[in-house]
């Protein structure tokens, strides 16, 4: 059969299942039915020889078989199995569901940058309309209150103003597109700082939520949810396994209980268990991540309270940075919400696959299957082996890992989930592993188990224990994904079948990486550039030739034009000179001292004028 023919028989298949479940009232996804299909034929239980092409016959068998156990709503496997869909489908870690969120917010807010940064506006309603339109967009990108809500839009302007006024409108339409987006994310962040400063200091913050008190409140709350399922997961794996252990060693026993589908329920829970834990591990860092933040907002809240004050004005280069990293921590505590919100959604949503435990077996029911059994956690079973380890040396030809002996021991990758490796295939329980026993490191791969005995039976053959998990997992195939042997059921055929590709149901898509690299230029480039095709332009510059022959260089000067030239000078800068004398002297000559007498007359009609000069001789001082 060739591929394009085996593909088109197994779509067929999958679409006749699907259509004949939804008309018994059961809705089924695709992946699902797919999955189903292939359970149905690794099942070797079932007899179907995937070398062989199917008949007509084999075809309806199974389309039969895959239809009963999709309806069959009793089975701890179905559900199982549509647990691990449903997981695989929603679940994403962190970095995933944030970028996917980023992606549709970007996608909602679109066309509103498109309509901002096409704008050509030119007269001033134009203006005042793009502004408005930014303040829109600054507000739905923050997600800080609603954009119908008055209060908070007059907020939203009014901080826009403070860093953006419209009178720069004028130079944001000058710029690039590219420049615009990046303008528009820049404003978005500065006023999602500034409003969040604002609600601090009670001058503002409508419709802003307290986003870290709810956070603290929260996170703490869908733990302890989390890990009150997880108990309820591990006590009801723990009674199951004193079960089926009571089963194997008394067989009075196995016929009370062979009816109940133990096995099946441990799977479940045990599936449950482990989707729990990773939603209790992102919860956990979450936490961390939170209260990080929380210290970071408060410092750099404090800082901008400092670096402000009461300062009529401030230095944007001081609080700009401040404000981003506000908004940017703000940001942050929105993705831990929206985190929190799909893992509480995903946690709620998996309680519907583990509550096929409480309708097969009632408390009253599991209660009176315990009596006289011993039940023995996870725990008390680690307590047990304390102590007891392997004896590398009886076994010269496998190599074991100890934690004193090997680097990274706690990160090792081991193989089944971290169940014991030996319990699996023999017994069809899931046990913890324990790696203080030892660790066998068997084919590039880390293999761990629930006592010294089981490691030393193992060991003595790996590759057989190996395929009888393998064989265990295609008739449960829940184990398929439990204990992580995904790559032993890549396909239905195994790779070394591929070459017999036209008698298999199923064959592999073989798929290379390949890459290849040419150099941009390998020669030298001998395009000439004054080269043209077009005789109109040849014409042109022809014409443009002809006339330049003809043209003259003129220049003259004018009044106005003729004396402006620059002009230097170049001069000596003037010195400091003094002279200096021997000695000083001086002289002092006597003051003049002259009296004249008569000028008032007397008694003779003439008047006689004497002068008397009364004035020292010099030498006399």
């Amino acid at each position: 059969m060739s591929r394009d023919r085996a593909e088109s028989v197994i779509k067929k298949i999958i679409r006749e299942v699907g259509q004949e479940c939804a008309a018994r009232g059961q809705n089924v996804s695709e992946t699902l039915v797919a999955f189903m299909v292939k359970a149905v034929v690794l099942d070797p239980r079932n007899d179907f020889n995937v070398d062989q092409i199917l008949a007509k016959r084999d075809v309806q068998n199974l389309i039969q078989l895959c239809i009963s156990r999709l309806l069959d709503a009793t089975n701890p496997s179905l559900s199982t199995i549509k647990m691990q869909v449903y997981f695989d489908m929603n679940y994403a870690n962190r970095a995933e569901v944030l970028s996917e969120q980023h992606r549709v917010v970007g996608g909602r807010l679109a066309p509103l940058v498109r309509d901002i940064t096409d704008s050509r506006p030119r007269v001033k309603e134009e203006m005042k309309n793009v502004y408005q339109k930014i303040v829109s967009y600054v507000l739905l990108s923050s997600g800080l209150g609603s954009p119908t809500a008055v209060e908070v839009v007059r907020e939203v302007t009014a901080a826009l103003q403070s860093v953006f006024p419209q009178m720069e409108m004028i130079t944001f339409i000058s710029l690039s597109k590219e420049n615009k987006e990046q303008q528009l994310k820049n404003l978005s962040v500065l006023v999602t700082g500034i409003r969040l400063y604002n609600k601090e200091c009670g001058k503002g913050g409508s419709g802003i939520d307290d986003l870290p008190t709810i956070l603290s409140e929260a996170i703490p709350s869908a733990t302890r949810t989390v890990d009150e399922g997880l108990n309820t997961c591990r006590v009801l794996a723990h009674q199951y396994t004193a079960l089926l252990e009571s089963m194997q060693e008394d067989q009075h026993r196995y016929t009370q209980l062979s009816s109940f589908k133990l096995k099946e329920a441990l799977f479940n829970v045990r599936q449950y268990e482990a989707f729990l834990s990773i939603l209790l591990s992102d919860a956990i860092a979450s936490a961390q991540e939170v209260e990080k933040m929380n210290v970071q907002f408060a410092t750099t809240m404090e800082q901008l309270k400092n670096t402000v004050q009461d300062k009529a004005s401030v230095d944007t280069k001081e609080v700009f940075p401040l404000f981003v990293a506000l908004s940017n921590l703000w940001t942050s505590f929105q993705d831990e919400v929206l985190l929190l919100s799909f893992r509480t959604n995903l946690t709620q949503n998996l309680q519907q696959f583990s509550e096929i435990q409480s309708q097969l077996f009632p408390e009253e029911v599991l209660t009176s299957l315990l009596e006289g059994v011993t039940v023995k956690s996870d725990e008390e079973r680690i307590r047990e082996t304390t102590g007891t380890r392997v004896n590398a040396s009886d076994f010269k030809n496998q190599e074991w890992l100890f934690p004193e002996t090997t680097d990274n021991f706690a990160q090792l990758p081991i193989q089944y989930h971290g169940f014991c490796a030996h319990a699996i295939g023999m017994k069809g329980l899931t046990l913890p592993g324990i790696p203080a026993i030892g660790i066998l490191k068997h084919k590039e791969r880390c293999y761990v188990f629930s006592s010294k005995e089981a490691a030393c039976v193992f060991a003595q053959d790996p590759d057989k224990f190996i395929q009888l998990n393998v064989e265990k997992a295609q008739e449960h195939p829940e184990l398929i994904q439990l204990l992580e042997l995904r790559h032993q059921f890549e396909y239905l055929a195994p790779y070394g079948q591929a070459r017999n590709s036209g008698k298999c149901l199923m064959t592999p898509t073989i798929k290379y990486d390949n890459s290849t690299q040419t150099d941009t230029h390998i020669l030298p480039p001998t395009i000439v550039t004054s080269y043209e095709w077009n005789e109109w332009e040849l014409r042109r510059k022809a014409i443009k030739l002809a006339n330049l022959r003809r043209k003259l260089t003129h220049a003259m000067q004018t009044d106005l034009s003729h004396m402006r030239r620059e002009n230097s000078t170049q001069v000596y800068l003037p010195k400091d000179v003094s002279t200096q004398t021997k000695r000083d002297n001086s002289s002092n000559v006597p003051r003049p001292q002259i009296f004249l007498e008569g000028l008032r007359g007397g008694s003779s009609p003439t008047t006689h004028m004497a002068k008397v000069d009364l004035t020292r001789a010099t030498d006399e001082t």
